[in-house]
């Protein structure tokens, strides 16, 4: 029985957490065992302190001092996945806009064989429900630039849910990732790709979230946008 970690960054996600965590642990079975790490960056309104008080044995909580982004709360994560054996990792936000409902469709799909499965926004068109227009025209066009600059065979390069297979992460250097937002899912799909390891996608519907803040800025998009020079100069220099 496949054992799976769902990894959940979250900086004042107190609205949010204890509706999610159940709807991911019902996925739970004979054919596949979850547990869920949520890696809290010391947030403000009590978001670590609800999940303790859950006291339930499959949901673990990293206490993180300060907000230090997402990209190292996933490092974080997927350190933890290779250390207790897990075979699977999820990337999973908080606030819903990453409907669980999806997950036995990320399952099927990594148990054919692939390293990673990504849910994309923009494998059949455009699958994103309320969002500003000029947000999802920023997030449309950043894929089709990155996807140009880098050669990267993916739609939805910046995409958040994803699924890795464990056994592959433990072939990256993970300390040598830096980037935070949307850089470190380029980033990410980026080395995969260059290591060959096989990648699929799979169509989600994605929701803006329904409570809480977003965490986009425009240091976000600027950190994304410069990344995409960076991993191609490394990688015709073959420093990945």
């Amino acid at each position: 029985m496949p054992k799976i970690l769902v990894i959940i960054p979250t900086y004042n996600e107190s609205e949010n957490i204890l509706k999610l965590i159940p709807e991911i642990l019902k996925f739970s079975d004979r054919e596949n065992s979850f547990d869920i790490l949520v890696i809290d960056d010391n947030s403000p309104d009590g978001t670590a302190r609800l999940v303790e008080e859950l006291q339930n044995p499959s949901v673990h909580i990293l206490k993180r001092e300060k907000k230090l982004g997402l990209g190292t709360a996933y490092v974080k994560g997927f350190k933890y996945a290779i250390e207790n054996n897990y075979n699977y990792v999820f990337e999973m936000d908080a606030d819903f806009s990453h409907d669980p409902k999806y997950i036995p469709d990320f399952i099927s799909k990594i148990s054919e064989g692939y390293d990673l499965v990504v849910g994309s926004r923009y494998i059949h068109g455009i699958s994103v429900i309320n969002w500003p227009i000029r947000r999802l025209i920023l997030s449309y066009m950043a894929n089709i630039y990155t996807r140009t600059v880098t050669g990267l065979k993916v739609k939805d390069t910046t995409a958040g849910y994803v699924c890795y297979r464990v056994s592959s992460l433990r072939q990256l250097n993970l300390d040598s990732i830096k980037s935070n937002g949307y850089s470190f899912q380029i980033e990410m799909k980026f080395k995969m790709y260059k290591m060959g390891f096989k990648i699929s996608e799979i169509p989600i519907i994605f929701i803006d979230r329904r409570a809480g803040e977003s965490k986009m800025s425009r240091k976000v998009v600027h950190e994304a946008y410069f990344m995409v020079w960076k991993l191609k100069l490394k990688s015709m220099f073959n420093k990945l």
